[in-house]
């Protein structure tokens, strides 16, 4: 007991692969070094945090969890969002996205949201749409 795998955490194939019970495709992370944040950048959107992940973010970048708060969520509801930047016409990043290094600043305590990409429910049955926003789909 306890030491159970997470029957919602991809598993890694022999191939190196992640695979997720329930998604008809396969994701090739080593694909990710070579595609400069697709993931990250695109239409307007949110990057849903939690408390926990607030303040390990927060901890990360060394500050208090209000200054953080102040200059990097944005409260949609009763929900927080990481705030974007405009990169350009209709493209849109993370705001923890590095441009010039096109890869995630806080990548060691990025949202749970950002580490179970691609197996979103909203791409479960779209594999179409999911092969279009991440190169690594196999």
């Amino acid at each position: 007991m306890g030491n159970e795998p997470d029957p919602h955490a991809p598993r890694l194939t022999p191939e190196g692969f992640l695979e997720l019970d329930g998604y008809p495709y396969r994701f090739d992370p080593s694909v990710c070094a070579a595609c400069e944040g697709a993931c990250c950048r695109g239409e307007s959107g949110y990057v849903w945090v939690r408390y926990g992940e607030i303040e390990a973010i927060a901890r990360h970048l060394e500050m208090g969890v209000e200054d953080f708060a102040t200059i990097y969520l944005r409260k949609v509801g009763h929900r927080y969002s990481l705030i974007e930047k405009k990169l350009g016409e209709g493209d849109y990043a993370c705001v923890f996205f590095d441009v010039a290094q096109r890869r995630c600043s806080i990548y060691p305590v990025r949202p749970r949201q950002c580490r179970t990409f691609p197996f979103w429910e909203s791409f479960q049955h779209d594999e179409d749409e999911v092969r279009k926003e991440c190169p690594g789909i196999v």
